[in-house]
C-alpha cells in the first residue's frame, strides 16, 4: 500500500514546544524521514499528520480531503466539542461556497480597508498609555490583547464591555488538553447563549456593523444564512478575528526581541515592516494545524496511500519550516527574499477570511511600536517568558518589556 510507511509509534498529539519560539523537533524528524505520522489526539481518535509542505498543501487544497465528514455523528475529532456541521470551518462546497460568498461580500477588503485609522488611533491610545505607566511593562494586556479584540468587537458591533468575558469564553473554547471538558462545553454555551441574544437584538435594531450586515443577509438573502449558519458564523469571527492575533502579536514581538539584529533592521526601514509580518508568520505562528479533514476517497500524498475514511491534520507549523521550500528555514530572516508562500493562513478555499484584518492590525502595531519605543527589549530574560500550552493556538502569555 505504501513505499514510505507512517511512523511506527503513535504520537500524543498536541506537542509540547521546547520554548515560545521554536516547533516542536518532531516536526523537523517527520519531515526527514516520515512525512505521515500517526498522531493520538485528546479526544482519543486517531489521524494522520502531515508534515511536508507540498503534501499540506495538498490537503488544504484537494476537495477529497473533506471538513463536512468530519462533522458527521461519530467521527473522529481533535479535542472534546465535536465540529458542527454549520461552522463555516466545517463545509465542504456547496454549501461552504455559498456562506463563504455571502460573508465576503460584507467582510471586504474596502471595510478592512476603512478600518486602518481606528486600527492606528486605538494602537496610539494604547502605546500613550505604555508610555504613562513606564517600564516595565507587561506588552500583552497593554496592546497585544486590547488591541485585536477592540478592533473585532467594533467591527462586529460587539459592546467593549464585554471583551474580558469574551476573552475567557474563547480563549477556554480553544483549549485541547489544559482544561475540564465541563469548562470547555460551558464556554461554548455561554458564548453562544450572549452572541445569540446580541443577533437577536441586532435584528430588532440593526447598526453599522458587520454582524448587523449578517443578520440582514439572514432575513432578505435569496440564499440566507440560515439561524445556525449565522450564529456559528458570529462565534468563528468573534474568536479568530482576536485570538490568533493577539497571539502573533506577542510571537512577534519576541522573536524581534530575541533576533536584535533583525528588530533593528525593522527599526531603521519601517518600509520593510509588511514583508517582516509575513516572515514572522513564517517564523513563528499562532497555531501549528490547520483544521482536521477525512479522507473520502483513497489519495495518494508522496509516495504513501491514505485510505478512504483516515482523519488528516496537516501542520502548517511544520509546512512553514520546510527547507524544501524555504532556505535557511529554521532563520529568522526578516529580509527573504519572497519565495514560498508560508502557509499560516492556509491555502486553497478555506484560506483564511480575516487574513488581511490580521495582516493590516500586525504591521500596523509593529511599526507604531517600534518607532515608539526605539529601545524596546525584554525585561527578564527569554527563557522567562511564560507561553500558552494545551490550546490549539498558542503564544505568550505575558511579555514584560522595557525601554
Amino acid at each position: 500500500m505504501t513505499d514510505n510507511p507512517v511512523e511506527k509509534d503513535t504520537l500524543a498529539y498536541p506537542f509540547e514546544r521546547p520554548n515560545a519560539l521554536e516547533p516542536c523537533p518532531h516536526y523537523k524528524r517527520l519531515r526527514e524521514t516520515c512525512p505521515l505520522a500517526d498522531i493520538r489526539m485528546p479526544s482519543g481518535d486517531h489521524a494522520l499528520l502531515v508534515t511536508d509542505y507540498d503534501a499540506v498543501r495538498t490537503v488544504l487544497s484537494d476537495a477529497r480531503f473533506s471538513r463536512a465528514a468530519t462533522a458527521r455523528p461519530g467521527a473522529p475529532r481533535i479535542g472534546t466539542e465535536p465540529q458542527n456541521a454549520k461552522n463555516l470551518l466545517s463545509m465542504d462546497p456547496p454549501e461552504h461556497t455559498r456562506v463563504r460568498r455571502l460573508v465576503s461580500r460584507e467582510f471586504t477588503a474596502r471595510r478592512v480597508a476603512a478600518l486602518r485609522p481606528r486600527i492606528q488611533g486605538c494602537t496610539d491610545e494604547l502605546l500613550d498609555a505604555m508610555e504613562r505607566t513606564g517600564a516595565p511593562t507587561d506588552l500583552v494586556p497593554a496592546l497585544a490583547f486590547p488591541l485585536p479584540v477592540t478592533v473585532i468587537c467594533e467591527l462586529l458591533g460587539v459592546p467593549l464591555d464585554e471583551r474580558e468575558q469574551i476573552a475567557e469564553w474563547s480563549g477556554t473554547v480553544l483549549s485541547t488538553v489544559s482544561l475540564p471538558v465541563e469548562r470547555i462545553v460551558a464556554a461554548h454555551t455561554g458564548l453562544a447563549t450572549y452572541l445569540g441574544g446580541l443577533i437577536a437584538a441586532k435584528q430588532r435594531e440593526p447598526g453599522d456593523d458587520l454582524l448587523s450586515a449578517l443578520v440582514s443577509i439572514h432575513e432578505a438573502d435569496a440564499e440566507r444564512l440560515d439561524e445556525e449558519e449565522l450564529l456559528h458564523l458570529a462565534i468563528t469571527l468573534l474568536i479568530a478575528g482576536h485570538e490568533t492575533t493577539t497571539n502573533q502579536i506577542g510571537n512577534s514581538v519576541l522573536a524581534l526581541l530575541t533576533h536584535p539584529e533583525q528588530f533593528e533592521a525593522v527599526r531603521r526601514d519601517p518600509g520593510a515592516v509588511p514583508a517582516a509580518v509575513e516572515e514572522l508568520l513564517r517564523f513563528v505562528p499562532p497555531g501549528d494545524e490547520a483544521t482536521l479533514r477525512i479522507a473520502t476517497e483513497d489519495v495518494k500524498l508522496g509516495d504513501t496511500l491514505v485510505p478512504a475514511g483516515t482523519a488528516v491534520l496537516a501542520s502548517l507549523a511544520s509546512a512553514n519550516r520546510d527547507a524544501g521550500q524555504f532556505t535557511d528555514a529554521d532563520t529568522l530572516d526578516v529580509a527573504r527574499t519572497p519565495g514560498a508562500q508560508h502557509l499560516t493562513f492556509g491555502y486553497g478555499i478555506h484560506y483564511c477570511l480575516g487574513a488581511g484584518l490580521a495582516r493590516l492590525e500586525l504591521e500596523i502595531a509593529l511599526e507604531s511600536l517600534l518607532r515608539r519605543f526605539p529601545s524596546l527589549r525584554l525585561a527578564v530574560p527569554a527563557e522567562e517568558v511564560p507561553r500558552s500550552s494545551g490550546r490549539l493556538i498558542h503564544g505568550v502569555t505575558s511579555l514584560p518589556v522595557a525601554w
